[in-house]
């Protein structure tokens, strides 16, 4: 990999005429940040999509190629990719249909309205890979006709079909209407009983880990009662039952259904496995009973979950603030906190009320101005990147509280040039804040050129366009290939240094 060709592929900067350059000798990874870029001409996008077949794929996706830019023959994917956004020729669908590459028809499965015709053709093909992926994204009447389909993976399919009817979806989980399944993976490679595995060595094998078949398809029947449950036209009257099933997967999967009736969501409170009580703590469907208990449950994942959910009461949320982790960041009910809860949060006497409501960036004037004098230094940490705050208030929090708010100090939109640059030279240095100054769009050469100093920040400092253009161009030979790479994105790299860093004698 050339990290200072992908680097400077990606620079927005880069002349026209150094582009053209650069697409005659793309590779794959040059290609990648070529076909990004927003200047890239129509000619450009023709000339990389006939060099780079990726990036035809992800030019097609985009919307830079049309169909009178692609040929099915010769780039299939591309061709499917414009067919998936409604841009290709519907007769390519028909040649793609009976491609002999399974790997195109496959994907051809997943685009949107194809003839009648081409729809036959790939519910009947003769590779099951082929119909399970068709049966994924058909219409309701092809996915109902294939839930009887004779191998358990096409059915899995149907099942997480939200298109699939929901008498249909009911079916697949009771059984009940529709004959046995009579393959599956497994048996297709393997003679049952035989139970995949977890340590296979067989570099060609595609089974998943402890996938089995004793001639029920059990894992993969198991993967159909999975994708029911997930799929939300799935009837409630159908899962309801799983809240006690032995399948730790199925009372996952049924804990997370916004659906849920109260009395199931009380069962699923107790149930032995942490995981399932976490994402039903998360669970918008939970009443008020439900909430509290689960926030006296032991599980640092259940009230981490629980303080991300909607519908928490405050009371609920400050008490979880204040005994687990909940990130830096702004809570749902926080954000949808009405003015007189925001000032009830801003003056509790708790510091985890006035953290929570101190991620919020509409704070008004008053508030954040009494937030940012907090004299808890997590409230602090939490207001610091708030707009509008002034230079005089961002010292001053510095100054009271040291390192622990330098680095959210660092991140606020207003922070001004002076500011970061002083705050590279606190004492002790603060490693984050450097990776943050690194990005600001305030910072200076001063500030940059210390944020170098530190290896992690250097990658990011390299790339700003307030670096000095002689600084750029050193780091183009620097032995850390990120930096390499960032410095030649670097729009601030002179163009004379662009030319050079391209081979000659090359254009279309």
């Amino acid at each position: 990999m050339n990290h200072v060709l992908c680097g400077l592929a990606a620079n927005p900067a880069l002349p026209s005429e150094l582009v053209d350059r650069l697409i005659a000798v793309a590779d794959d990874g040059i290609a990648l940040d070529l076909a990004g870029r927003a200047d890239l001409s129509r000619a450009q996008a023709v000339a990389l999509a006939s060099r780079v077949e990726e990036s035809a794929l992800q030019l097609a996706y985009e919307g830079r190629l049309t169909a009178a830019d692609v040929d099915p023959a010769t780039q299939p994917r591309a061709a499917v990719a414009l067919l998936e956004e409604g841009a290709g020729n519907p007769e390519w669908a028909r040649l793609l249909a009976a491609d002999p590459v399974v790997e195109h028809r496959e994907k051809l499965a997943s685009c949107p309205g194809l003839p009648p015709d081409v729809v036959e053709m790939l519910a009947t093909d003769s590779d099951v890979r082929v119909v399970a992926e068709f049966a994924l994204w058909t219409t309701r009447d092809v996915a109902a006709r294939l839930a009887r389909h004779p191998h358990a993976e096409v059915r899995r399919s149907v099942a997480a079909n939200e298109a699939t009817p929901p008498t249909v979806l009911a079916a697949l989980i009771s059984g009940e209407g529709l004959p046995p399944a009579q393959r599956c993976l497994v048996c297709d490679r393997e003679d049952p009983p035989f139970v995949h595995d977890p340590h296979c060595s067989r570099l060609d094998c595609d089974l998943l880990l402890g996938a089995s078949c004793d001639g029920s398809h059990e894992s993969t029947v198991h993967n159909v009662l999975h994708a029911a449950l997930q799929n939300p036209a799935t009837p409630l009257e159908a899962v309801v039952g799983f809240a006690d099933h032995p399948s730790i997967l199925l009372r996952w999967a049924l804990a997370a259904r916004p659906d849920l009736p109260p009395e199931v969501c009380a069962r699923i409170a107790v149930d032995p496995a942490p995981g399932v009580r976490a994402d039903l703590a998360a669970n918008p469907s939970i009443d008020d009973a439900v909430i509290r208990a689960l926030a006296d449950d032991a599980g640092h994942d259940v009230r981490r979950q629980l303080a991300h959910n909607p519908h928490v009461p405050l009371d609920v949320l400050t008490r979880l603030a204040g005994m687990t982790k909940v990130g830096s960041t702004l809570l749902p009910r926080i954000a949808s906190a009405s003015p007189s809860e925001v000032r009830e949060l801003a003056q509790s006497p708790n510091p985890a009320a006035r953290m929570l409501v101190a991620q919020r960036r509409d704070l008004p004037a008053g508030i954040r101005d009494a937030l940012a004098a907090d004299p808890d230094a997590k409230v602090v940490k939490s207001v610091a990147p708030h707009p509008g705050l002034p230079e005089s208030q961002l010292r001053a929090m510095v100054d009271r509280h040291g390192v622990r708010v330098i680095a959210k100090v660092a991140a606020n939109p207003d922070a001004t040039p002076a500011l970061l640059e002083y705050l590279t030279r606190h004492e002790p240095p603060v490693q984050k804040a450097f990776r943050v100054i690194a990005r600001h769009p305030n910072a200076t050469a001063p500030a940059l050129l210390a944020c170098l100093a530190d290896h992690q920040a250097r990658p990011i400092a390299a790339g700003h366009p307030a670096l000095p253009p002689l600084v750029v161009a050193e780091l183009l030979t620097d032995p850390n290939g990120q930096v390499a790479e960032a410095a030649a994105a670097n729009p601030s790299l002179p163009p004379a240094v662009m030319a050079d860093l391209l081979p000659q004698g090359f254009s279309f």
